[in-house]
């Protein structure tokens, strides 16, 4: 039987760990500089290529679902997503190199991939007559386990437990979702009835509006991830605050994010969404030039928060 209540909201639960998965590398990118003892600590250029492969494992899984959850089912990757990251989580715990880092690392992005592209439609067929307000709701879900990654990692750092033990703290997420998701029923995703025929590339990237859409959706991407993946390390070595606080910043941030989402939610029905949008691009500009120019460090943390929302 199918339980769309239930499932819908396992996929508000999916959405945390797939935050998980987004959010945990930037928390603890100043302290795995010197996570191997044994060899020198990372450079500057090795921490960001962690960042990069995190983001190259989330796009090849988004690029891997998309054409498949239609033909094979949304559940095996539902499932599959949580169990990459479980193991990506038991991997990073235990991780001997830099090498078998960035390995768990590239699977910890490929795991949050395979969920980011599956959730959106499986509670948009599950709730038809509530679309809007489902979708709101799941990705309202991404700020919150965007804060819980950063809560569990931050204190796991500020009582001594280190970066492979917020790792463990972290992984009854994955397990719990991918057990309970394993024994529900999924909903298809294409209807029994509908044209199996399917519109060509070609005649796709044609369309001006959808060229539009892709390049909003990629430099709205880059405005968020580019703040987020950046922002602990940045307030703690060119700001000057502890290394606990740098955690706390990146949950100001996915606080601030989940308020714009939410008054867009409320809003955007009653608003031109392209003013909007406008007013929102300009903004982010001069959010991040004051983030990066002003000399009162307060006020710069503040202003790289205020890009969330």
């Amino acid at each position: 039987m199918l339980r769309p209540k239930l499932l819908t909201l396992l996929c508000y639960g999916a959405m945390i760990t797939l935050a998980i998965g987004v959010n945990l590398i930037p928390v603890f990118l100043t302290s795995l500089r010197t996570a191997f003892s044994s060899s020198p600590p990372l450079t500057q250029e090795q921490l960001g290529r962690l960042g990069a492969i995190g983001i190259g494992g989330l796009v090849l899984g988004i690029l891997i679902t998309g054409p498949c959850a239609d033909r094979w089912g949304a559940k095996m990757f539902a499932v599959g997503g949580n169990l990459i990251l479980a193991a990506s989580l038991t991997c990073l715990s235990i991780a001997p190199d830099y090498s078998t880092l960035g390995l768990a690392v590239f699977f910890l992005g490929l795991g949050a991939g395979l969920l980011d592209m599956v959730l959106s439609p499986i509670v948009s067929v599950l709730n038809p007559d509530s679309r809007s307000s489902a979708l709101n709701w799941l990705h309202s879900f991404y700020c919150v386990g965007a804060a819980v990654t950063i809560l569990a990692s931050t204190i796991s750092l500020r009582i001594g437990l280190g970066w492979r033990n917020a790792c463990l703290v972290l992984l009854p997420f994955p397990i719990v979702l991918a057990v309970l998701l394993f024994q529900l029923r999924f909903p298809s995703l294409v209807k029994q009835d509908q044209d199996p025929a399917r519109t060509n590339l070609k005649v796709l990237f044609g369309e001006p509006w959808f060229l539009a859409v892709l390049v909003a959706t990629f430099l709205g991407g880059a405005n968020e991830l580019g703040m987020a993946q950046w922002l602990p390390a940045y307030a703690e070595k060119a700001l000057n605050y502890p290394q606990w606080f740098g955690g706390t910043a990146l949950l100001f941030f996915s606080i601030a994010m989940a308020a714009g989402r939410m008054v867009a939610g409320s809003f955007g029905a009653r608003m031109n969404a392209f003013v909007l949008m406008g007013w929102c691009c300009g903004l982010s500009v001069v959010l991040f030039l004051l983030g990066s120019f002003l000399p009162i460090p307060s006020l710069a943390l503040s202003a790289c928060v205020a890009v969330g929302f």
